[in-house]
């Protein structure tokens, strides 16, 4: 099975301590990139987070975002640390005995930092749930790809059965093209009204039609055909080597079109061309 490099998921979980969503999404890269966003309270999962991406992906730049919402209902109870408050309170007198002036209200002893406590979530006991929403994520993330890089593989063999109708096309023409070229040469030598050696003229018929004989082209193109479609059934992370057989694709593409003779000849390799221009589009977004 193929991948695609772009897909989006997301996931939202609930419990006592609040609520959480992930998302993730990708689109196509040469390498595995990862950016994470999340509360800072949960930056220590980043290295966990980092990992379990690179076993489970191998290309593509991948974003995921965490958005936290602490349950209201976790932090109603507040506690007052009656010793700093104390404190505080001793020394707002001081000040006040030493200064002559001065005075510190209740609530200003309240918003003091540490004097109003309130319980600590057990941070191990959410993270432990984050992590097994976000493995669920990642599942529904892959399964998002794999959808994706079925369509695109449809796509593609739709083309690679079309490059193959165009090769089986052209091998058709040749015997007939050879033809017509021979009668036209000898055409044109008679309307000129000049006179070569016999074995000269078909000595240079011959090579003529050597340098048009497109016959090691077409084989390869069906060699590629079946290279391809045997690295789409392979599946797994395939995009570079499809990217290099679309390399070759274009190479005996480029060499029908040049050594072409015929109008429909040459009408073929630009479709040839086409057809391996959309796979290469497709290509791009494959893991």
């Amino acid at each position: 099975m193929i991948h695609s490099m772009t897909a989006y998921a997301r996931r939202e979980v609930k419990a006592d301590w609040g609520t959480a969503v992930w998302e993730i999404r990708s689109v196509n890269q040469r390498y595995l990139e990862t950016y994470l966003r999340m509360p800072e309270q949960f930056r220590s999962l980043e290295p966990v987070l980092r990992e379990r991406f690179r076993k489970r992906l191998a290309r593509g730049k991948v974003e995921c975002n965490l958005r936290f919402e602490v349950n209201p209902a976790t932090n109603t109870e507040l506690k007052i640390n009656e010793d700093l408050a104390k404190q505080v309170i001793n020394a707002a007198k001081w000040v006040k005995e030493t200064a002559g002036e001065g005075n510190v209200g209740p609530f200003q002893v309240l918003n003091w930092p540490g004097v109003m406590e309130a319980p600590e979530q057990d941070l191990d006991a959410i993270n432990k749930d984050l992590l097994s929403a976000f493995d669920s994520t990642v599942d529904d993330f892959i399964a998002a790809r794999a959808s994706e890089g079925e369509n695109m593989k449809a796509l593609i063999d739709q083309r690679l059965e079309a490059i193959s109708v165009e090769a089986t096309k052209v091998r058709s023409m040749m015997p007939e093209v050879i033809k017509w070229q021979r009668e036209r040469i000898m055409t044109r030598l008679e309307e000129a009204k000049v006179e070569l050696d016999a074995n000269r003229i078909e000595q240079e018929l011959i090579m003529l039609a050597q340098k048009s004989d497109v016959a090691e082209e077409l084989d390869r193109l069906d060699s590629h055909v079946k290279e391809t479609q045997k690295i789409m059934k392979k599946g797994g992370a395939c995009g570079r080597r499809l990217d290099f057989m679309m390399q070759e694709f274009n190479r005996e593409s480029n060499t029908l079109a040049s050594k072409s003779i015929n109008t429909e000849i040459t009408a073929a390799a630009v479709e040839l061309k086409v057809l391996i221009e959309q796979m290469r589009e497709q290509i791009q977004n494959i893991e």
